[in-house]
């Protein structure tokens, strides 16, 4: 009787019409591969495919910053080794324009890591802190455990394609990372920041770093958190915002490029809808 009332409930819902908020007949139209976004009383306004295993690019520098800051002090300074910079050039990565023998503080490199998403300041960072990138590594897929990201493994703390393309993860586990994430005041107010300048002094050059998330300037109450790119992985943006009194937190993995930033506008408007109508 239960197996028969569950089918029986279920072939209801499709005759009338009835939608979950992830399929909902009004919520936006999603070409990114996958997407999930979930607001912070739990309740998920939107999903597709987002529980594949997929690589995510340098959203891969969400979890090496969440380390970073339960290792490090903000104040540490590290020096550039000429390996830092050769990583990122030699990749073709995106870098923060760092060069050998200057010396930063952590909290200067988390900008770098963030904003202009510089493969230079995450291989010093996890030279730094692992101490090594193995161990380094080693301590992010710990970290993923512990946070319950059962499909989410790394295998480098940039997310460039080798090895193994950075690793895998989902778009449930990447709201999931980012919702603890953004619980640290320092990571929300690195991620939410435009523009950051770090001044010259004897110690390193002046830099000028401006967030790759143009989701920033895009709509209002924008909290941040990551774009990431690479050719496995397709255009990624990791979005969180305030809607309704609620934070939401949304990830949209494989699309196109300024594509992404129009749909997360939209889907964090829908959440917003969604709220207000309770």
């Amino acid at each position: 009787m239960r197996i028969g009332g569950f089918i029986g409930s279920a072939v209801l819902a499709l005759v009338v019409g009835i939608a979950s908020p992830a399929a909902a007949a009004d919520a936006p139209e999603v070409a990114a591969k996958s997407a999930y976004v979930v607001d912070s009383a739990g309740t998920i306004h939107f999903g597709k495919r987002e529980t594949r295993r997929v690589p995510v690019a340098s959203l891969v520098k969400v979890m090496t910053a969440y380390v970073v800051l339960r290792e490090a002090r903000l104040s540490d300074t590290i020096t550039i080794t000429a390996t830092d910079v050769k990583h990122a050039t030699s990749n073709g990565a995106t870098t923060a324009a760092l060069k050998k023998g200057e010396r930063l503080t952590v909290r200067d490199l988390l900008y770098g890591l963030m904003l202009p998403s510089g493969a230079d300041a995450a291989n010093a960072l996890a030279r730094r802190y692992g101490p090594g990138k193995t161990a380094f590594v080693a301590k992010m897929n710990r970290a993923a455990r512990s946070l319950g990201l059962s499909d989410t493994r790394y295998t480098n703390p940039d997310g460039l394609p080798t090895p193994g393309n950075g690793g895998y993860s989902t778009a449930v586990d990447q709201v999931k990372l980012a919702e603890r994430a953004l619980d640290d005041s320092t990571f929300a107010a690195v991620t939410g920041t435009k523009v950051y300048r770090v001044a010259k002094t004897a110690l390193h050059r002046a830099h000028t770093w401006r967030n790759s998330n143009k989701l920033l300037s895009r709509a209002d109450g924008v909290l941040g958190v990551k774009t990431g790119y690479t050719r496995a992985a397709g255009y990624c943006l990791l979005f969180a915002g305030e809607r309704g009194g609620k934070r939401v937190v949304g990830v949209l993995l494989g699309d196109q490029n300024e594509r992404r930033f129009e749909t997360a506008e939209l889907l964090l408007d829908y959440a917003g809808e969604q709220i207000a109508g309770g």
